[in-house]
C-alpha cells in the first residue's frame, strides 16, 4: 500500500514539474526576419508545390494542441476582408499586439497558447503570394515558430475551418496578418 502511494506521489510531481516547465513565458533566441539571420524559407516555384502538404503531428507547446507543423503559407483572399495570409489548410494566421516584431519575441505562453497556437515549422517553408524575404523564425521550447515582419504567428482555436477569422480583434490585440506582415483592421 505504501509503495503504492510513493509511485502514485512521485508520478503526480513529475506531472507538476513537466506542466510548470511548459508554463515558462522567457523567449528562447530569435532568428530570421529583424535578427540579421537567415529565414527557414523557400519559393513554391510551380503551382502544384503550393498544394497543402500533409505534417507530422505535433503540439507546438506543451498542451497547445497545434495541428501540426506548418510547411506552407499563402497570401489569399477572405471575403469582406482583403488578403491574409493563411498556412497549409487555408487557415487565418494572426499576429499579437503584445508580442514584439524586432527582434522577434513572443509573449503568449502556458494558458494563452490553448486558445492561441504558436505556428511552429521545420525548414524548409513553401511560399505563395508571400515575400519569402519577411518570413524568419523564433525559438519556442527547443521548436521554431514562424514570423512575418518579425511578428510570432499564431492560429485561433475559435477557427474551425478554413477562412474563418473568429480571432479577428479579439481583446482589441488579435488580428489577422497580412502578406506584408501588417495587422487586418477590419473587424468581422
Amino acid at each position: 500500500m505504501i509503495p503504492q502511494r510513493i509511485v502514485l506521489a512521485s508520478a503526480a510531481g513529475l506531472v507538476s514539474a513537466l506542466l510548470l516547465g511548459a508554463c515558462d513565458s522567457s523567449n528562447d533566441s530569435a532568428s530570421g526576419a529583424g535578427s540579421g539571420a537567415a529565414p527557414v524559407v523557400t519559393t513554391a516555384s510551380d503551382p502544384a508545390a503550393s498544394a497543402p502538404v500533409s505534417a507530422p503531428a505535433s503540439d507546438g507547446e506543451a498542451g497547445s494542441g497545434s495541428p501540426g507543423v506548418t510547411v506552407t503559407v499563402r497570401a489569399e483572399a477572405v471575403k469582406g476582408a482583403g488578403r491574409v495570409v493563411t498556412d497549409d489548410q487555408g487557415m487565418v494566421l494572426y499576429r499579437y499586439g503584445m508580442d514584439r516584431p524586432s527582434p522577434s519575441r513572443w509573449t503568449c505562453a502556458g494558458a494563452c497558447t490553448r486558445m492561441w497556437r504558436p505556428v511552429i515549422v521545420e525548414d524548409p517553408v513553401r511560399t505563395t503570394g508571400v515575400d519569402k524575404n519577411l518570413l524568419g523564425t523564433v525559438h519556442r521550447k527547443g521548436m521554431k515558430q514562424l514570423t512575418l515582419a518579425g511578428w510570432p504567428l499564431y492560429r485561433y482555436a475559435g477557427d474551425v475551418k478554413a477562412g474563418q477569422m473568429n480571432g479577428q480583434g479579439k481583446d482589441k490585440e488579435w488580428y489577422a496578418i497580412t502578406p506584408s506582415g501588417g495587422a487586418l483592421l477590419v473587424t468581422g
